[in-house]
């Protein structure tokens, strides 16, 4: 029998067990290759997607997008501080909804792994535990503490039967095949010593005891007890493997990119390197990979952690923040995942023989003795591009790049050799205006009429506030007399403010003196500022902002926030006067939030002041407008590239903290090849770090959307916009002998037919069509998308070809060949075509079928 007719009877069988899972309950185990459903080893292919970081409205578009990308799995966490915002009260209701979402996954065809922890990390304030658990008497978090345990087993549990009640474990019919405890622990169980390994063997042994008929996994736990699989995560697992030799070889996460924080450069990963590290994996036994994030989403509301981390939780993954593809990462791991399917039944069935093909050249071949073979070329080096022998053929392998040929004959993928296209998107103004700003400033005056708590000294901020707020007002007063040197033409006394976190508005009878922030590697900092005071009494009030609370570190619970001090005067003619330790009170949050400003209910209950006011940038400022809502499907976000620090809400839902932080970094040429580090690729230094904001589409009416924005430091509100976002150009570059899948097919079946010849895919955005054809060369063309130039070998009528084909059309496709183009421009020489396209909203006066050439 053919290889390929025996992959496609495999696939076919795996298809049946899905079905039957759907239908029936199924058995998941697990042996030393793979994950074993219904008695079947399968490679399994996963992704990140974070049911609150997008609307209900967008999860089975996300899911679907992700199962039509080659996935198999959906992964997610589990967010407990969400899910049990106090002590036993529940919340389960829109983006929420976890059955719901687990649900889509079922009904769009693709199975779960359900991530419970309860620990997340995941960049989500507290690291997704409740700061109510903080509070418990004496409590210790991860680790052999009753008081931990006992909450944290009844959560598990609470989600557990929440899952069976509705028959979502595969054991039952669901999609659920793997659950996950704890999470990243291993440092911390080595720093925790005996108190450590006993809570971990618990944690273990609790959720196996739940008996959810799946494999539970611990990711970074080398020494997860049994049953429980320990895993990898990384930006490489090729090196990693499981504690016991009958456990399969698997990878959490394989990070596709990296968080951001405000005031810090946007990471990016080339897909380059992410195939390259997920073909090492599998060419190195792994059968299960999942990609953090495959959706990274949004941090609605004050869900980002840290601190410091971003509203866009975008990960640069290949599905962007906003549902949106990513190309070329979103296409070019999808054909990986094509190639890595047409290897499964090897790979499931053999261990890799591994023969050195030079200095930096190995070949993995997997060959199960039945007419089965699978290899994998690598070439490490980082510079030069190898040729190598295998098998008595020739093969050219591009640095850092793997080949991969499922019959062990011919390449069908090489991780370097992107074909598909490269999108460029943009921010478009939409046709929604913002109508009518009115203003309401936040009231300092009142705040000693209206304590929540006074104390002599300071306070640590969360338990204070415990979190229900970003904001707590520090307030104490000092009097002067008027015999102060300073008063009669000295110099200005100054104020030290030490805080441990995360920033700080200095207010000298009522009047903004200035502003000090920390930063995500160093929480700690200092304000140190002159100060105008007169002579008799004076009020000093300190707004210390939390900005998202710690997600990682051992015991981050027991960490500090807020002002502690010391907080001194200095300049006066008794020299330093220490106010640390005098009369303080403590205010929680903003009027503006206690009288719920943000609530279409709530805005009404204050006199706005009218456009006239809104002209007047000054701190501690809410402002409100309506919108109706934009024509079209693409997603819309706000510009706030205007304004300086704070918080936005729409129709009462809060889009999350906004704050114009400049970026600083490293922000040179990025290269693919060679090791990747979250600092390698950056972009966007000397530029905000985030400048627009997402508002979900579901949460808009057609008229009469609210907008109410609170702004700290002052900022243009006229200027803030609604924007949409869609694609602007998409480039293609393919070379006439780049690998595909389609030809191998063609070429295995020994077909006397011409083979398949590579294809230009290009693609607008749907209501979108191609207008121009900025770049087009058959030949020797040079430079990258945005940059091509003609080389030294044109066709010259490659732009009229081009044109030819794709204007007027969504999307079309080009053969790369010399018949396409009337002669070959220049024999006996690798040709390309690289072309640029510009997308314009579609005239539907005027549009033509697609393009099928």
């Amino acid at each position: 029998m053919e290889t390929n007719s025996v992959s496609k009877l495999f696939v076919f069988l795996c298809m049946a067990i899905f079905m039957c899972c759907e239908m029936t309950q199924c058995t998941v185990t697990y042996d030393k290759k793979a994950i074993v459903i219904n008695g079947q080893r399968r490679v399994l292919i996963s992704g990140s997607i974070h049911y609150p970081r997008s609307t209900p409205e967008m999860w089975e578009d996300l899911i679907q997008k992700a199962k039509d990308g080659g996935l198999d799995v959906i992964d997610t966490y589990v967010f407990w501080n969400a899910h049990e915002p106090s002590p036993g009260n529940y919340n389960f209701e829109g983006r929420y909804d976890l059955v719901r979402f687990i649900k889509t996954v079922k009904k769009v065809g693709l199975y779960a792994n359900l991530r419970i922890g309860p620990y997340v990390c995941a960049e989500w304030n507290f690291g997704g535990f409740p700061v109510w658990l903080k509070y418990v008497p004496g409590i210790s978090f991860r680790t052999d503490n009753k008081p931990f345990k006992m909450a944290m087993h009844g959560f598990t549990q609470k989600i557990v039967q929440m899952m069976k009640s509705e028959n979502l474990f595969a054991s039952q019919g669901g999609p659920i095949i793997l659950s996950q405890v704890e999470n990243e622990y291993g440092s911390e169980s080595k720093a925790l010593g005996d108190a450590g390994q006993n809570y971990l063997k618990w944690a273990a042994k609790m959720a196996v005891g739940l008996d959810t008929g799946v494999p539970w996994v611990m990711c970074k736990q080398d020494d997860a007890p049994d049953p429980v699989i320990n895993t990898c995560n990384g930006f490489y697992c090729d090196a990693f493997s499981p504690n016991k030799p009958y456990k399969p070889k698997m990878w959490t996460e394989a990070w596709t990119g990296w968080f951001t924080e405000f005031g810090g450069a946007i990471y990016q990963r080339p897909v380059q390197d992410l195939a390259f590290a997920v073909a090492r994996f599998i060419q190195s036994g792994g059968t299960f990979f999942n990609y953090y994030m495959y959706h990274g989403g949004t941090n609605f509301g004050r869900t980002a952690g840290g601190p410091f981390i971003t509203t866009s939780y975008d990960y640069d993954a290949p599905i962007d923040e906003y549902g949106l593809i990513r190309q070329p990462k979103y296409g070019h791991l999808k054909e990986l995942h094509r190639a890595i399917k047409l290897c499964e039944q090897a790979l499931v069935s053999s261990d890799p023989t591994v023969t050195s093909l030079g200095a930096y050249e190995q070949a993995y071949v997997f060959s199960t003795g039945k007419g089965n073979c699978a290899a994998f070329l690598l070439n490490y080096n980082t510079r030069s591009a190898s040729r190598v022998t295998f098998g008595n053929r020739h093969y050219n392998l591009p640095p850092w790049s793997i080949s991969i040929l499922p019959d062990c004959k011919h390449v069908v993928f090489n991780t370097a050799k992107v074909g598909v296209q490269t999108s460029k998107m943009q921010m478009m103004a939409s046709n929604s205006e913002l109508l009518s700003w009115e203003t309401y400033d936040e009231d300092i005056s009142s705040l000693e009429v209206r304590p929540t708590v006074t104390a002599n000294g300071l306070l640590e901020q969360i338990n204070v506030t415990r979190d229900s707020s970003d904001y707590l007002w520090y307030i104490t007063s000092v009097d002067i007399s008027p015999s102060e040197s300073f008063l009669r033409g000295g110099q200005k006394p100054s104020l030290t403010v030490q805080s441990t976190g995360h920033a700080v508005h200095v207010f000298i009878n009522g009047q903004l003196a200035g502003s000090a922030y920390g930063t995500r590697g160093n929480r700690r900092f200092t304000f140190n500022g002159p100060v105008n005071l007169h002579a008799g009494n004076n009020k000093i009030a300190l707004l210390s902002i939390a900005v998202g609370l710690p997600n990682v570190g051992l015991h981050f619970e027991t960490w500090n926030t807020g002002i502690l001090g010391p907080v001194s005067l200095h300049g006066l003619n008794q020299g330093k006067r220490d106010l640390s330790w005098q009369k303080w009170s403590y205010q929680v949050g903003l009027k503006g939030e206690a009288m719920n400003l943000v609530s279409p209910a709530g805005v009404s209950s204050v006199d706005w002041r009218g456009s006239f006011a809104a002209q007047r940038q000054q701190p501690l400022t809410w402002y409100k407008a309506h919108f109706n809502s934009p024509d079209g499907s693409d997603p819309l976000a706000l510009d706030m590239g205007s304004m300086g620090k704070g918080q936005v809400w729409v129709n009462g839902k809060s889009i999350g903290r906004y704050w114009l932080a400049y970026a600083k970094g490293n922000c040179n040429s990025c290269s693919y090849s060679g090791t990747y580090r979250s600092p390698k690729c950056q972009l966007g230094c000397g530029q905000p770090t985030q400048q627009w904001y997402h508002v979900p589409r579901a949460w808009l009416k057609p008229t009469r959307n609210l907008l109410v924005v609170f702004e700290e430091l002052g900022g243009d509100i006229s200027k803030v916009s609604l924007v949409k976002r869609s694609v602007s150009s998409v480039c293609a570059d393919m070379s006439e002998y780049h690998p595909m899948i389609d030809t191998w097919h063609t070429e295995s079946h020994r077909k006397s037919e011409e083979p398949n010849r590579p294809k230009v895919h290009l693609h607008c955005s749907p209501g979108q069509s191609i207008s121009t054809i900025k770049f087009a060369s058959f030949g020797t063309p040079l430079g990258t998308c945005g940059s091509f130039q003609k080389g030294s070998c044109h066709s010259s009528n490659s732009q009229a070809i081009v044109e030819k084909k794709c204007i007027g059309q969504e999307r079309c496709s080009v053969s790369v060949a010399n018949g396409n183009f009337g002669s070959d421009p220049c024999p006996d020489v690798l040709k390309r075509l690289s072309v640029e396209a510009l997308c314009s909203p579609t005239d539907t006066s005027t549009t033509q079928p697609h393009s099928r050439r």
